[in-house]
């Protein structure tokens, strides 16, 4: 068997339509090859993979590649050829330049030879340009909504078109207290147990199992609670400091964001969840990406007044972790409905959403 037919195989588990074929594993894929045959595979899934005009075997291919880099390769190498990273390469994938830092891998594997420290980072690579292909799938599907194309179109401060209502901006004559907007939600239990079936690559991967059976549900402790209640809270309010403050309550994590880039910078902090709220609300737009400005312009626009800032806080309420009740999901549509309510984005300041609301948040 030519090492050309063993590129031909993992291509068919790409791109076949039959079970049998697509969920063949890695191990029996790969039995017997060599680490100069595994490195022609990869070259091969990775032509493949930049040739393919379909999302889903793209992605695949990206995944296929990075487990031979994690899962197969090392194991074929001595503990002599350990080798050190390219500092440039390590910045590309420190800043999501992922296409970049395959490429200058590549390169300098080709150059100099496979080692462990090439095997790492290219098994890195490769897994998050295949989520960032999917994110950016996503990201058109986002886009191609009507509601939210303004969004993308907004890439300075001076041009954010949203408000605070005015509701949010009077303080209580006798405390001194900004209001605070309360939204609550509830979870999803599934009844179908049919796992990630909300993920998007699964959709695309193997649609009729996508199909769910499952409610939203409001929680209570028995004996203790009088009902049951949503779990799921967010919270908005203006503050007395030019900042944009992010709190999540259940994690015991806060950050103060004071430039409009550190709200795109997901890998900070426990805080992912609050600042992808911000930015698909609209309230610090994704073309703002990069601007390099500071969050007190952005504010400044949107409270309308000099030296205010907002403060945005979850919280989840007695729902540990691996649940299975799609708690992030629903919180983070929480916040978003949060937020677009404050600035004026859904109807009704206080109640329930109509269908309309609820299908522009989710």
């Amino acid at each position: 068997m030519t090492v050309v037919s063993h590129a031909d195989h993992w291509i068919q588990a790409i791109t076949a339509s039959d079970d049998q074929t697509r969920n063949e594993s890695i191990e029996s894929l790969g039995k017997g090859l060599s680490t100069q045959e595994y490195l022609q595979v990869s070259h091969e899934l990775d032509r493949f993979r930049r040739s393919t005009g379909n999302l889903y075997h793209r992605v695949r291919a990206d995944f296929l590649i990075s487990s031979i880099y994690r899962y197969q390769l090392p194991g074929k190498l001595s503990e002599s050829q350990a080798g050190l990273l390219p500092h440039e390469a390590y910045q590309h994938i420190l800043e999501r330049r992922f296409s970049e830092a395959i490429d200058l891998l590549l390169d300098f594997q080709e150059q100099q030879g496979m080692n462990h420290a090439y095997c790492s980072a290219l098994a890195k690579a490769y897994y998050q340009h295949g989520i960032q292909t999917l994110a950016d799938q996503v990201r058109r599907s986002v886009r191609t909504v009507r509601g939210n194309q303004w969004m993308f179109r907004i890439t300075h401060p001076d041009d954010q078109p949203l408000r605070i209502r005015q509701e949010l901006l009077r303080k209580d004559p006798k405390t001194g207290d900004w209001p605070i907007l309360l939204e609550r939600t509830s979870v999803r239990m599934d009844f179908t147990h049919s796992g990630w079936s909300d993920i998007f690559f699964l959709g695309m991967d193997f649609p009729e199992g996508a199909r769910v059976i499952n409610a939203s549900i409001n929680l209570g402790v028995y004996g203790r609670d009088a009902q049951p209640k949503p779990p799921v809270e967010a919270y908005v309010r203006i503050i007395d400091k030019p900042v944009l403050r992010l709190v999540s309550t259940d994690l015991g994590v806060d950050a103060e964001i004071h430039k409009v880039d550190e709200v795109f910078d997901f890998a900070k902090d426990y805080l992912g969840l609050l600042k992808g709220a911000c930015i698909a609300s609209g309230l610090v737009p994704p073309g703002m990406e990069g601007c390099g400005r500071p969050i007190t312009e952005l504010l400044k626009i949107i409270t309308q007044t000099h030296g205010l800032g907002i403060e945005i806080v979850s919280k989840v309420n007695d729902i540990p972790k691996g649940s299975r009740l799609a708690v992030s999901t629903n919180l983070l549509s929480c916040l978003i409905g949060a937020i677009m309510r404050a600035t004026g984005q859904v109807q009704n300041l206080q109640g329930g959403l109509d269908v309309t609301d609820q299908r522009l948040i989710t």
